[in-house]
């Protein structure tokens, strides 16, 4: 699966969603809502099963993406025309169980390039040579979804291993990793049924885990470059807003997974 960032994605998907990624929640049918927790909790999430998503052992992206688009209507999250479009891109990582193990998303921007280079063209400061990069991304996770064990590694065009941070806008979130920097907690002390997808796998890497919501609004980074990390949703699903360096290379820990949809 490709993914192609426009640079006029940048521009009107900031101007569209801002309001909803600054203030996160603010009215419903029902009346005011609470900053971050669901603003439509009127109508219940409905059920999912793997097998409304697969079709002769091919993902279903449309109803894949609907799924999404009916955990927006939950949360009230203000859907841009954007994401109506293949700028929203959902993924399985081949692995026929989106219910468990996926996420969706979309690239705002994904810039790098060269000091000298950029722009006009013009700068000759004492940082010409340099490169820069610097990515913004909204992820979303389904109820209960893992995105799967990863890690950021460095490539031949020169540009380090991606750093980065969330913020949880809604819903909720368990953060694991490998390294213990702050409020993590072993994922062996986790409840069993929360732990993540691959957990107790002999190709399993992450030890530590941390919890995150829309309504604390406290922001997680991943510290250790080249770490293994990744996400578990909470029970309503989640919109994460990410913060990053250059997103250039990945690898997943589970041998033979790739970002691609199952059948795809």
């Amino acid at each position: 699966m490709s993914i192609k960032v426009k640079r006029s994605t940048v521009v009107y998907g900031l101007a569209t969603v801002a309001t909803g990624i600054l203030t996160g929640c603010a009215t419903t049918k029902a009346g005011n809502c609470k900053k971050g927790e669901c603003c439509n909790c009127e109508k219940e999430m409905v059920k999912l099963n793997k097998n409304d998503y697969y079709k002769g052992g091919k993902a279903d992206l449309a109803a894949i993406k609907q799924a999404y688009f009916d955990m927006f209507e939950h949360f009230n999250y203000p859907v841009p025309d954007i994401l109506k479009t293949d700028d929203f891109w959902v993924c399985d990582f081949n692995q026929g169980d989106i219910m468990a193990l996926g996420m969706g998303g979309i690239f705002w921007i994904n810039e790098h390039g060269e000091y000298k280079s950029t722009g006009s063209g013009t700068y000759k400061g004492q940082y010409k040579d340099n490169q820069f990069g610097y990515l913004l991304h909204d992820i979303y996770l389904l109820p209960g979804q893992t995105l799967p064990e990863h890690s950021h590694i460095g490539g031949p065009e020169g540009y380090p291993p991606k750093m980065e941070s969330w913020q949880v806008r809604y819903g909720q979130v368990d953060f694991f990793g490998e390294y213990q920097h702050g409020d993590e907690v072993l994922i062996s002390e986790w409840p069993k049924e929360k732990r993540p997808w691959g957990y107790g796998e002999d190709w399993f890497h992450s030890k530590y885990i941390s919890r995150r919501d829309a309504k604390t609004n406290q922001m997680y980074s991943l510290k250790d470059p080249e770490s293994w990390h990744g996400q578990v949703a909470g029970p309503d699903g989640a919109i994460v807003v990410e913060v990053a360096t250059y997103h250039n290379h990945v690898r997943f820990s589970k041998p033979g997974m790739e970002f691609n949809n199952t059948g795809h």
